[in-house]
């Protein structure tokens, strides 16, 4: 089970609201719920767990490319939105390709595998474990890479609660 929330940040501080995540199928459409809940281009932040297994903070700051951190990213791989973000992070790139497009059909499968075969198994490689991306995306916001590092359990309501506005993630949940 999936809990997603967004913190967009205002001049009288943190505004919180329930996401949807029935028609995010890549980071750019985290991106994209993000700034259309930015208010004057500030900061959102679109956080995301599950059950406690991992837990996962996509950035937008205006325009700028999203930053994304994923706790662990071998527990976030095993899951829809987790997968998302672990594939973004470590460059792989899911182009719809399915298996049967990736089988050697041309008669060739005795000689050596053509480049496009050892891409598709690098590819497949596990994701790894542990935390993956940027730790450093909440320093300015007083939440360091070592206290995100640290992190275990309810670890969404410890981001809000050193962010200020605990009772506004708690009013989403």
């Amino acid at each position: 089970m999936y809990f997603a929330a967004m913190l967009a940040r205002t001049e009288d501080g943190w505004e919180a609201s329930d996401t949807e995540l029935d028609n995010v199928e890549a980071l750019s459409d985290f991106a994209d719920l993000a700034r259309e809940a930015s208010v004057d281009d500030d900061t959102v932040l679109v956080l995301i767990e599950q059950e406690d297994s991992w837990f996962g903070i996509v950035r937008v700051d205006g325009e700028d490319d999203p930053r994304v951190y994923v706790s662990d990213a071998a527990a976030a791989s095993r899951s829809s939105y987790g997968a998302m973000l672990v594939d973004e992070l470590i460059g792989r790139d899911d182009d719809g390709d399915d298996e049967l497009e990736r089988l050697d059909l041309d008669g060739t499968e005795d000689g050596e595998p053509e480049e496009d075969e050892a891409e598709a198994s690098a590819s497949s490689e596990p994701a790894p474990a542990g935390p993956l991306g940027d730790p450093e995306l909440l320093s300015d916001l007083g939440f360091g890479a070592k206290e995100l590092g640290a992190l275990d359990g309810d670890a969404l309501s410890s981001i809000t609660d050193a962010l200020g506005c605990p009772e506004i993630l708690e009013a989403v949940r």
